[in-house]
């Protein structure tokens, strides 16, 4: 089953949960939680202009796919290592597709992930994020948290980021309260309740196996 995105009062109760149990964690946890990053008391908009949106393929690819998924979410991860492999090989690196990644948060987990991705930009982002997905259980291991903010920041070594570099990007609220309020932007604005969702020439599809998708993909191609 995918992962449901919660909604209303549970992810509320959820988010103020995460803030308090981070300000009780040791040092060597990230600074930033969903809860921080989400519970907004004031009226005050949160800047989202900053956020990149992280492609791979042409920009004039006649079929744009939108990708909503989660560096905890496993269906996410079978995407990625899966349809989404073939994907690149067969229609992203022809040009027929552009590919938009796009984060959803569950937990705070997956937002340290994806500011460990983020971390060295556009140029290191896929690459970071194939080793999430392919990596996944063993950074994640048994959900201890110290555990798994050392892992990631293994991981942020292995793509080539210093520790400075590492350590700043973890440690960033601001970002992490834009990349909160720009995940609920888009979420919003594509309905998105699951993951993986995609969103092929503004179309909505749930995940699928490649065939699936490649029949898809085809049918928008033979319009053009």
């Amino acid at each position: 089953m995918q992962r449901k995105l919660l909604t209303g009062a549970a992810a509320l109760a959820i988010v103020a949960g995460a803030a308090y149990w981070l300000a009780s964690t040791p040092a060597s946890t990230p600074g930033v939680s969903l809860g921080a990053a989400n519970a907004q008391e004031s009226d005050e908009a949160i800047d989202t202009s900053g956020i990149v949106e992280m492609t791979m393929g042409a920009e004039d690819a006649p079929v744009t796919l939108i990708e909503y998924a989660s560096f905890t979410c496993p269906h996410c991860a079978s995407f990625h290592t899966g349809p989404g492999k073939k994907l690149k090989a067969e229609y992203i690196e022809s040009g027929d597709v552009q590919l938009v990644y796009r984060d959803v948060y569950f937990d705070r987990i997956g937002l340290w992930a994806s500011m460990v991705a983020r971390c060295g930009g556009q140029e290191r982002f896929f690459g970071i994020t194939d080793m999430l997905y392919q990596q996944q259980r063993d950074w994640i291991g048994d959900g201890d948290p110290v555990e798994i903010s050392n892992n990631l920041r293994k991981i942020g070594k292995t793509a080539g980021l210093n520790d400075d570099q590492i350590e700043a990007c973890l440690q960033d609220n601001d970002k992490a309260k834009a990349l909160v309020a720009w995940f609920q932007e888009n979420a919003e604005e594509h309905e998105v309740n699951s993951t993986p969702t995609l969103i092929i020439n503004g179309e909505k599809h749930s995940n699928m196996s490649y065939p699936d998708l490649k029949e898809i993909i085809e049918t928008e191609l033979a319009k053009e």
